[in-house]
């Protein structure tokens, strides 16, 4: 049974990590969510769910507005090219639905099947916002903490420079 949001209040609790959230409409999108953005602090995020052809699973969590190179992705991290998974493995794996992949769903993953890519680029803002499992909320932690959060989830992160993949053309 996957976390709930509860859940997860308690396990940041357990780790120290300070944390607030803000209920919302549910929000899909980064361009839905823009007007809920504009009042909170700090980096918002996009998080893309992917797969590779030898079943490898990605979670990349980068800034809202960071140009996220999937078709070079897989050079960077040393796996097969990457499209993003179905919404079964996405439920399976990180145990959320699609419009509310987040980092936090690590914490489904008990078996340690993906790999988090973390943009360079969020973690020189602070706080970092996240659904809290669903996107009907949004959490804000500190930088330092979302490290610490990935880490006690058994995922220490690949820390990639987006825009430098972007601008290497």
């Amino acid at each position: 049974m996957p976390a709930a949001r509860t859940d997860l209040f308690a396990f940041l609790d357990e780790l120290g990590i300070a944390h607030s959230t803000l209920d919302h409409a549910p929000v899909f999108t980064v361009d839905e969510g823009q007007a809920i953005k504009a009042g909170l602090p700090g980096g918002h995020t996009k998080n893309l769910f992917l797969k590779d052809k030898r079943g490898r699973f990605v979670l990349v969590s980068a800034l809202g507005d960071t140009p996220v190179r999937v078709n070079r992705l897989h050079k960077l991290i040393g796996c097969q090219r990457l499209s993003f998974a179905r919404e079964s493995d996405l439920l399976e794996v990180l145990g959320v639905r699609p419009g509310s992949v987040t980092a936090f769903a690590l914490m489904n993953d008990t078996d340690g099947q993906v790999t988090f890519v973390l943009d360079a680029a969020l973690l020189s803002t602070d706080p970092v916002n996240f659904h809290p499992l669903k996107n009907d909320a949004t959490t804000a932690i500190a930088r330092g903490d979302l490290l610490k959060f990935a880490k006690a989830t058994g995922h220490d992160p690949l820390i990639v420079d987006f825009a430098a993949l972007a601008a290497d053309d």
